[in-house]
């Protein structure tokens, strides 16, 4: 059998394995037929070749490709979803439990806005574009077109600590900065704030050591709590503006009344030292003053121009800090923060006027605001910036109407009112009793005219010096004729500093060496 085996050809084996066909065909036909089919075709024909219909080209199959993809992650984030609702979203879970009262609340808070939107329309999601836009819009706008790749980035630099420190009664330091004549030849003390992303050398920039000299003016500067080497307050409002300023004025030998001098945002802290501490304040000298862009005394038409010369960022900026807080930080640390210096009105979304921009292009100018923002940010923190401008745009505790010097007569009680129908009622005076001058910009975008005509309405004892076309930073900054226009305004006639008694000193000192001479002679002869 083996030998068989051998001997068959393998056509032998396939044509016995066909015998019991069920069609019915023969072994010999059907070996024919499919060895027909695996034999070549003669040489002698020419078939021509034939593409198969479904055959795909490459770009379908491309296609193809990339909406399976898209059915796999469509079926993974249902797949995700649904996770997220077993394990997250039920009633059990943590986020339910910690989550699901405190959004239920604001939901039905902000309820009132689903008026606005379409009747066939889901509010769900319809606020989820609404977001979605705006997150665009915001990115949008956080682009600079203008910018010029080839402008030369001037990194911020950390300098070591060069300014003069006293101990507060809590424990915190304060740094400051003098200019100008000595304590004790001083005829008028000037102590100064300074406004948002700036520190203790702003001062008056610009000015000339023989101006100060010629009225013989010393100026004071220090830092707010957290701002350059001062150190930050836990629990800071302008009442305590107010006291470490007077805390200041007493370390540093300033004895008699002293002006208060401020620039922009700095006249929140100068209002509260009116407001705190008259008793101290000779007189105020503001150039732009802030006051409260929510301050509920303004009329309509003033609150409306006041807030239409801001740019879209700064109204935004404002809005966070009055409802939203808490979102400062994450906007601020960009721009109060900055690792490369910018320009000051990208930098803290300024609008300025003609002679305000011709101005921050001066290299004098860039040279001080790049070394005053390198001293303000000094800590790396971005909550002194916060706290700033929170101050500003809460509630006071105080209005600048109570500046008004006015007589106020104690007849609240029954005895009181009793004592007075038989006697003068006892009254005092409260309020303010020194100057303030105010210089104002008529074209400053920063702070616009309409605040200064609200501090005019209802604070009708301070003088108001109206400047044509004039800016924010046009009438302070480097302005020598600016400043000598001021002082003369608020000093008169430059009288010098005040003489020390150093002959008298002299005199004294030379008789006692001539006493001291005729006794060591008669003691000799």
């Amino acid at each position: 059998m083996a030998e068989m085996r051998v001997t068959n050809s393998w056509s032998d084996e396939l044509a016995s394995l066909m015998d019991d066909d069920p069609v019915g065909f023969s072994s010999s036909t059907t070996f024919e037929v499919r060895r027909s089919v695996y034999a070549p075709p003669p040489p002698s024909v020419e078939e021509p070749v034939v593409v198969a219909e479904g055959e795909e080209s490459l770009k379908e199959q491309a296609m193809g490709f990339l909406m399976a993809w898209c059915e796999i992650l469509m079926e993974l984030g249902r797949g995700c979803r649904d996770i997220l609702r077993q394990n997250f979203l039920n009633e059990d879970s943590f986020l339910f439990r910690n989550f699901a009262l405190p959004c239920a609340k604001v939901s039905k808070r902000l309820s009132f806005l689903n008026d606005f939107l379409p009747e066939d329309r889901d509010p769900f999601h319809a606020w989820s574009i609404v977001v979605f836009v705006f997150v665009l819009a915001l990115a949008a706008i956080s682009v600079d077109p203008n910018h010029d790749a080839l402008t030369e980035v001037m990194k911020v630099r950390t300098h070591p600590p060069s300014a003069r420190r006293i101990l507060l009664p809590d424990g915190r330091n304060m740094s400051y900065y003098e200019q100008g004549v000595s304590a004790g030849r001083a005829r008028f003390s000037l102590v100064a704030p300074h406004s948002l992303l700036s520190s203790r050398l702003a001062g008056i920039p610009g000015v000339k050591a023989s101006l100060l000299e010629d009225y013989g003016v010393r100026l004071v500067t220090y830092d707010l709590p957290g701002f350059g080497e001062s150190d930050p307050h836990p629990t800071r409002s302008l009442n305590s503006s107010a006291t470490d300023m007077l805390h200041l004025a007493n370390a540093a030998n300033v004895t008699d009344k002293f002006w208060v001098l401020c620039h922009s945002s700095g006249c929140v802290h100068a209002w509260a030292s009116l407001r705190y501490i008259p008793d101290r304040i000779a007189g105020a000298v503001m150039l732009a003053p802030m006051i409260n862009p929510y301050e509920p005394g303004m009329v309509k038409d003033e609150m409306k121009r006041t807030w239409v010369k801001w740019l879209p960022k700064r109204k935004f900026m404002y809005i966070l800090a009055h409802r939203f807080p808490k979102l400062l930080s994450f906007f601020y640390k960009k721009n109060f923060l900055p690792e490369n210096h910018d320009q000051i009105d990208k930098q803290l979304y300024y609008s300025l006027g003609k002679k305000d921009e011709i101005l921050i292009e001066e290299p004098e100018f860039e040279e001080f605001w790049q070394r005053d923002v390198e001293e303000s940010v000094r800590q790396g923190s971005v909550q002194p910036f916060i706290e700033e401008v929170i101050l500003q745009v809460s509630k006071w505790g105080f209005g600048i109407e109570e500046l008004r010097v006015q007589r106020k007569c104690q007849t609240r009680s029954l005895l009181l009112w009793l004592k007075s129908m038989y006697s003068q009622a006892e009254c005092e005076l409260e309020g303010f009793p020194g100057l303030i001058h105010i210089w104002q910009g008529m074209d400053d975008r920063v702070v616009p005219p309409s605040m200064m005509e609200y501090i005019g309405r209802v604070l009708p004892e301070a003088i108001i010096h109206k400047l044509q076309n004039e800016g924010h930073f046009s009438y302070f900054f480097f302005c020598d004729e600016c400043h000598s226009k001021i002082f003369s305004t608020v000093f008169g006639t430059p009288q010098g500093p005040i003489q020390e008694p150093q002959e008298e000193i002299a005199y004294e000192e030379n008789t006692e060496d001539l006493i001291q001479q005729r006794t060591s002679d008669s003691d000799t002869a």
